[in-house]
């Protein structure tokens, strides 16, 4: 396993917060939090943030660590609490030990899974998180695919006046939990789609949020022209075209990331109609491979499509 981004090696007996701190599953099982405030409280209580704390905590601190057989212990109990996790048959194997369930693939264009990855901005992105950590806890065959916004969806604050302001942090992905997906030759994985007299570059990054891993596409590629590189900028930002836009990277560009990761998923859940795209992308994979028409591509995929939709008309 890499990781890109942190500034400096961890101390011999130290590494493992590396993989504690990746595993989004902190966010739902706080196990860990008094180890992680025990490390750095300021920052702890600053940025309730793992992976950031390990970039900003002095090397003092960390050799001191070492050192301390009492956080050690901590630590060993956390590793156990946290391989038990893992070893343990979920509740989907248990319950339906003959299923022959295939990889669920779920799209949506937010995910609220905690404050340390602003990718959310209310209801959709919170049921969309909490179906993560579900999956993760019942162990169930889900991959989840999303978008890593440059921009987190807007803060508000109130003036001197009570006049509502929008501010829109900006997202670091060096200080967010994540890492950049990797193909199978071992370099970074780029998507690239097609459009209109110019090629998109899509970087993807890696959240592991337990058992489940969450795949999210990033147009902020200096490959890109300015322009294609703001798609990804904003949550629920720009215009009609940017939205259409953004539907297309999570859409069509799900579907070819995970085709690119070799996942064959056997049910596409699309959380509301911004993944609408990922269908027609199946259809045409399926075609290609088949060398049907699109009717009969279109009946042989549409019974693996599953739709929530939030917003039922009265």
């Amino acid at each position: 396993m890499q990781y890109f981004y942190l500034p400096r090696t961890l101390p011999v007996g130290l590494e493992v917060l590396l993989e504690l701190a990746l595993d989004l599953r902190w966010t739902w099982s706080h196990a860990g939090d008094a180890l992680w405030q025990t490390i750095a409280p300021e920052i702890w209580e600053r940025t309730q943030n793992p992976w950031m704390l390990l970039q900003n905590v002095s090397i003092e601190r960390l050799e001191a660590l070492v050192q301390d057989k009492t956080f050690l212990t901590k630590l060993e109990e956390l590793k156990q609490e946290r391989s038990l996790y893992y070893s343990q048959e979920g509740w989907f194997q248990c319950e339906y030990p003959d299923c022959q369930l295939g990889t669920v693939a779920y799209f949506s264009m937010e995910y609220g899974l905690g404050e340390a990855l602003p990718i959310y901005a209310g209801g959709l992105g919170i049921l969309a998180g909490d179906l993560l950590k579900s999956a993760s806890d019942l162990n169930l065959p889900l991959v989840g695919i999303g978008l890593l916004y440059q921009q987190g969806y807007f803060r508000q604050l109130l003036d001197a006046q009570g006049v509502q302001q929008a501010f829109y942090p900006y997202n670091e992905p060096a200080s967010l939990p994540i890492r950049p997906a990797i193909d199978k030759q071992g370099n970074r994985l780029t998507i690239v789609l097609e459009l209109p007299a110019r090629d998109l570059f899509l970087r993807v990054w890696e959240v592991q949020v337990g058992r489940v891993s969450l795949y999210l596409l990033d147009s902020n590629d200096l490959m890109n022209s300015p322009v294609d590189q703001a798609i990804t900028a904003e949550l629920y930002g720009g215009g009609q075209e940017m939205r259409l836009l953004q539907e297309i990277v999570l859409g069509i560009g799900g579907w070819r990331l995970l085709e690119a990761l070799d996942i064959k998923p056997e049910i596409c859940h699309l959380n509301e109609g911004h993944a609408a795209f990922v269908a027609l992308e199946r259809i045409c994979a399926f075609q290609r491979i088949h060398h049907v028409s699109f009717d009969e591509a279109l009946w042989a995929t549409r019974a693996g499509n599953v739709f929530t939709t939030h917003t039922t008309p009265p």
